[in-house]
């Protein structure tokens, strides 16, 4: 299949690439040039112009920073436009399901196809083609994508179009929260006088275990805060949450307090820490008193 990757940043540059080494046919963009240059060795052809790299694919994906850019990309960038009819876009950024079914509109009036598919699994999962891929669209379209997922992960279709953005939305709350009780956690037992590694050793396998347990509770033993998924992106992402239960009239009380949490964070210099970073500004907190 001919494919334009769209975005060649933390998680968009090893999906390209895993989608190259799969046999298809691989053209990629990135703003910055340079991000995209190292797909060149796996033969993925690098454009300069976002409209150059869709001319003629069967697929787009589109792995940009957030709803506004995908929207500029696809409609002032010419990218909708310069996209064969009947091929299929398909938006794996996580963006507000709002602005998923906006485009998925706009683009059905030019005859081109939409599926958002966010991801989870972060960059990890990228790399190893075990991301977890939630859907929103039509169903004929969601089984013609079918071969491009499996070479990135396991692909489930959720429903309508900007049900793929909710459900990552979903997925987002309940790691974000996480992130925030582990840390807690570990810090309270700390404080106490426990050694926090032996504790996240100890409640593994229970009740409380958790893949966040797992690796961003052991980033926060190690105090290993290099980026995998920034503490802005998990901030971004409450704050979708939180926009998205505006509209349809949820009370989100968790996330509110979580999302708070972050953009304080953020608002301390921790923006390009990893999402486990929490663990700094709550141990900040902590300090302080």
């Amino acid at each position: 299949m001919k494919i334009a990757v769209l975005g060649t940043g933390m998680m968009g540059l090893p999906m390209a690439r895993r989608l190259a080494q799969a046999g298809h046919e691989v053209h990629a963009w990135n703003r910055t040039r340079a991000k995209a240059e190292p797909l060149a060795a796996d033969g993925v052809t690098i454009h300069d112009q976002a409209a150059d790299a869709v001319c003629g694919v069967d697929f787009a994906v589109s792995l940009l920073e957030n709803g506004a850019i995908v929207g500029e990309v696809l409609f002032k960038l010419g990218v909708a436009a310069a996209m064969p009819k009947g091929s299929l876009f398909i938006d794996m950024a996580s963006i507000q399901p709002r602005e998923a079914r906006e485009h998925a509109d706009r683009l059905l009036a030019l005859g081109v196809q939409h599926l958002d598919a966010p991801v989870s699994g972060g960059t990890l999962g990228a790399e190893a083609g075990t991301l977890a891929i939630m859907a929103g669209g039509e169903a004929a379209d969601f089984a013609r994508a079918l071969p491009l997922f499996a070479a990135l992960g396991r692909a489930t279709h959720v429903g309508p179009h900007g049900t793929g953005q909710l459900t990552k939305l979903a997925n987002q709350m309940i790691v974000g929260i996480t992130i925030g009780a582990v840390a807690e956690a570990l810090l309270l037992a700390e404080r106490g006088g426990a050694d926090p590694a032996k504790v996240r050793e100890a409640i593994s396998g229970g009740f409380a275990d958790s893949r966040i347990l797992q690796v961003h509770g052991q980033r926060m033993v190690q105090h290993d805060f290099a980026p995998r998924g920034r503490m802005t992106v998990q901030l971004k992402d409450m704050r979708n949450a939180m926009a998205t239960a505006g509209e349809i009239g949820f009370d989100a009380p968790i996330t509110a307090l979580l999302g708070q949490l972050y953009a304080d964070g953020v608002e301390h210099g921790l923006g390009d820490l990893d999402q486990a970073g929490l663990f700094v500004e709550l141990q900040r907190r902590n300090t302080s008193n």
